[in-house]
């Protein structure tokens, strides 16, 4: 592969899929385009494949066996360089009791899921990107304030009770009905890419892609955080 500036560090970038998903699923298709405009090569590998732990960061994308070989793969995220989301946060919401935590923290909850519809908000870098209404299929949304305000108590909630500052999440899939919270996924959601309007998933894979960017420069995987040869 030939790089756009071969006088500045590219760090090696993996999406991670799963050995039955090794390039994802065709709702990330755009994603490895996305981040080579802003002159991150990214490429993917299942996240049992050795040559993930050589990688400068891995992004779980469709590491979707993950529940069923829990120990081996929360064993690996603590083994690879660089993980988004942090090996904490994906151990976390790996455990069947998050709920609880977030209710303890006073994140109003509701644990079964009921006939109406729900609100899955999306969150990239920290931030609210965009929105569906969860019936039958995922209808892209525009929720008012008060839905996304909600999201984010739930986003901040979390942050804190794995100690990470909220900034340091890459992605959040928060589902909400009626202003509760009946699930996140911080490990490797869904993020809902197909059913956007094309304007609207241009803008939400450059927000992803920029927060990524963002993540290489607080890691010291920015272009300039290695020497390079003379």
């Amino acid at each position: 592969m030939k790089l756009a500036r071969p006088d500045v560090f590219h760090p090696r970038i993996v999406l991670a899929g799963c050995p039955g998903l090794v390039t994802g699923d065709s709702d990330d298709a755009g994603l490895v385009a996305a981040l080579r405009h802003r002159g991150l090569h990214a490429h993917w590998l299942a996240w049992d494949d050795p040559e993930t732990l050589r990688a400068d960061l891995v992004i779980l994308r469709a590491t979707r066996d993950h529940a069923e070989r829990l120990e081996e793969f929360l064993a690996w995220t603590t083994a690879v360089r660089n993980l988004l989301n942090p090996p904490a946060v994906v151990a976390w919401n790996t455990r069947p009791r998050y709920l609880d935590d977030l209710a303890g923290r006073g994140v109003p909850t509701v644990r079964d899921r009921p006939g109406a519809d729900e609100m899955v908000l999306i969150f990239i870098g920290g931030t609210p990107s965009h929105a569906f209404t969860q019936g039958a299929g995922l209808v892209q949304d525009e929720p008012d304030f008060e839905i996304w305000d909600a999201g984010a108590a739930v986003l901040a909630a979390a942050a804190a009770e794995v100690g990470v500052d909220v900034g340091e999440l890459l992605y959040a899939r928060v589902h909400l009905v009626d202003g509760r919270l009946l699930a996140m996924d911080l490990v490797d959601p869904p993020l809902g890419w197909a059913h956007l309007d094309a304007d609207t998933r241009d803008g939400a894979e450059r927000g992803f892609a920029l927060a990524v960017e963002s993540a290489c420069e607080r890691l010291g995987l920015g272009p300039f955080s290695r020497p390079f040869p003379q």
